[in-house]
């Protein structure tokens, strides 16, 4: 839990077939935050290491969510609990006239070298547009450019990319200009 918890929706797939409460059958959670969520939080999640006012303030046209903190029990990672996830954010998106969806997805690990490949690739393969671009913070900025392109395995660059990240790719996402390491949760 952060202070950021108590601001936004949460969106969660049950698995009613367990024994329990409510509380007990939660199988997968993500948490979405909208512009007016932002306000009364003093920001989003993602502002503490991109800049996302940078990003908001070229689209002020724009209905923002930020998608955080993706979860899903192990015996629960299945294409059809992420899909469940997946279309009760569509459905979220669409009531709430969601215009761009944003948010970190993570790398195991602090050391980006250990991902050099995948990163490289969605650096060379997946980087956002121009009139999208969004970079680190300063002094949090890791390169994501590890490799030259010509030594990417595509083959072996997707089979790096942690599920989640790939299951961005399919839904169209792209990413911004470097990778940010986060201590307290141990990832890139």
């Amino acid at each position: 839990q952060d202070l950021f918890d108590d601001y936004c929706d949460h969106l969660i797939v049950l698995d009613t077939a367990l024994p329990g409460e409510q509380s007990e059958q939660i199988v997968g959670t993500y948490r979405l935050m909208r512009k007016q969520h932002a306000a009364k939080a003093g920001g989003y999640y993602s502002a503490d290491e991109f800049a996302v006012a940078s990003l908001m303030a070229r689209h002020t046209n724009r209905n923002f969510l930020e998608l955080g903190r993706s979860c899903v029990l192990p015996a629960y990672r299945s294409k059809r609990t992420i899909e469940l996830l997946w279309q009760g954010i569509w459905a979220y998106a669409r009531q709430n006239d969601i215009d761009v969806m944003i948010g970190c997805a993570s790398f195991p690990g602090t050391i980006p070298a250990k991902h050099a490949e995948a990163l490289t690739f969605l650096n060379t393969h997946a980087k956002v547009h121009s009139e999208w671009h969004i970079a680190p913070l300063p002094g949090r900025h890791v390169s994501m450019d590890m490799m030259p392109e010509e030594a990417i395995d595509l083959k072996s660059a997707i089979n790096k990319l942690p599920p989640l990240i790939k299951g961005y790719l399919r839904l169209g996402a792209a990413f911004g200009d470097g990778a940010v390491i986060d201590p307290v949760f141990k990832t890139i």
